[in-house]
């Protein structure tokens, strides 16, 4: 959806009460990225002259996170369908914050399809949306990683699932996840988020208090949202729990060894979470149409998971599953107010001291964190 007014740069707080949508369809779709744009009071898409939104310099101070990673570490993006402009794209939003070129020719950028070859599918604008903010949360956090983009052939769960295995088999250290669905039938697709060593996070959801797959696996780090304030405290900032952020008891899976909380006896969501509020988000370099790409404002969860993928990368150490930051619970912020919804045990949905659904251990402080 595009807008033919004339461009104008939003202030911050006309960004705070923005209204906003999700940009991927889910009409037949088994699978919904968790992406939300900034829109007008017709829903029509803002596009900005210049960034609105948070840059990679305020999500890197609200997180602590100094190095810039290495190109030894590729960090793998999945989504569906497919995105032409992709690395054109990409290369506005780190010129544009002074991050180092990624490009194909210098060996820090590829994309390949979901069986690993060159057979992309077609454009889908809501799709790429999702897939430009994941590449570039992933920028922002560690801009010295390589980047591989893993496009699915369609919106389900085989076609992810294959995507999924082929970004392990072609060497990633870690591998962002921003969509999901039900996690009914989920199992004959589990083992594709099942892979040793390597980091796999997931959005946890876009809709409030509710699990879905694949932040349910128990193989991976579901990540779940926030919203992210400037303020005048040591940190410098401030964070609560997001409303629209996933998070409960899986209905199929068992709960992982490091997972201790008492309230449910199956998989709980979250693990850790990161800015997910459209009302206090990022800004990202996107496509709002076949032929254009202009200065947008993103939130949801899939804010998050790339963000966190990032914090994975810039650390770049052995990756046990979704245990590492069970590990080292100090090197996390904690959100202790805010909600998602209603439920018992409240901690499932109420942000608290300690493990809460929608946030679980906290955010990120420092990538000594995973």
């Amino acid at each position: 959806m595009t807008d033919s007014r004339p461009t104008t740069t939003m202030t911050q707080d006309e960004i705070r009460v923005a209204p906003h949508i999700r940009t991927c369809s889910s009409s037949s779709d088994e699978v919904r990225c968790h992406a939300h744009v900034l829109v007008d009071a017709f829903d029509e898409i803002i596009p900005n002259a210049t960034p609105a939104g948070l840059g990679p310099t305020q999500l890197r101070d609200a997180y602590k996170i100094t190095s810039s990673g290495s190109s030894a570490i590729t960090i793998a993006i999945v989504d569906a369908l497919g995105y032409p402009n992709a690395e054109s794209d990409l290369a506005t939003y780190r010129a544009q914050f002074g991050l180092p070129a990624c490009t194909t020719a210098n060996g820090c950028f590829r994309k390949v399809d979901q069986n690993g070859g060159t057979s992309f599918p077609a454009l889908d604008v809501g799709w790429a949306q999702e897939t430009a903010l994941d590449l570039d949360m992933a920028s922002a956090i560690c801009p010295s990683c390589n980047l591989l983009l893993v496009e699915g052939n369609s919106a389900t769960f085989s076609s992810l699932a294959t995507a999924e295995n082929t970004a392990a088999r072609l060497g990633a250290h870690v591998i962002s996840n921003s969509y999901g669905g039900g996690e009914s039938g989920s199992t004959s697709v589990e083992s594709a988020y099942n892979h040793a060593g390597i980091a796999i996070t997931v959005s946890s959801g876009d809709s409030g208090f509710g699990v879905e797959f694949p932040a349910s696996s128990p193989h991976v780090t579901a990540v779940g949202g926030t919203t992210l304030t400037a303020a005048s405290n040591a940190r410098g900032w401030t964070e609560t729990v997001w409303s629209g952020a996933g998070s409960g008891c899986s209905t199929t899976y068992a709960k992982p060894s490091w997972q201790t909380d008492t309230g449910c006896s199956r998989r709980t969501v979250a693990d850790v979470a990161a800015i997910a509020d459209p009302n206090t988000g990022v800004a990202v370099f996107a496509p709002t149409s076949a032929t254009a790409s202009a200065w947008l404002v993103f939130g949801g969860t899939s804010v998050a998971a790339p963000i966190v993928a990032g914090v994975y990368a810039v650390n770049g150490g052995t990756v046990n599953f979704g245990s590492n930051p069970y590990a080292s619970t100090t090197a996390l912020f904690d959100v202790t107010s805010g909600s998602n919804g209603r439920c018992s045990p409240s901690y499932l949905c109420t942000g608290a001291a300690g493990y809460d659904g929608p946030t679980g251990l906290g955010t990120p402080n420092g990538a000594t964190a995973f």
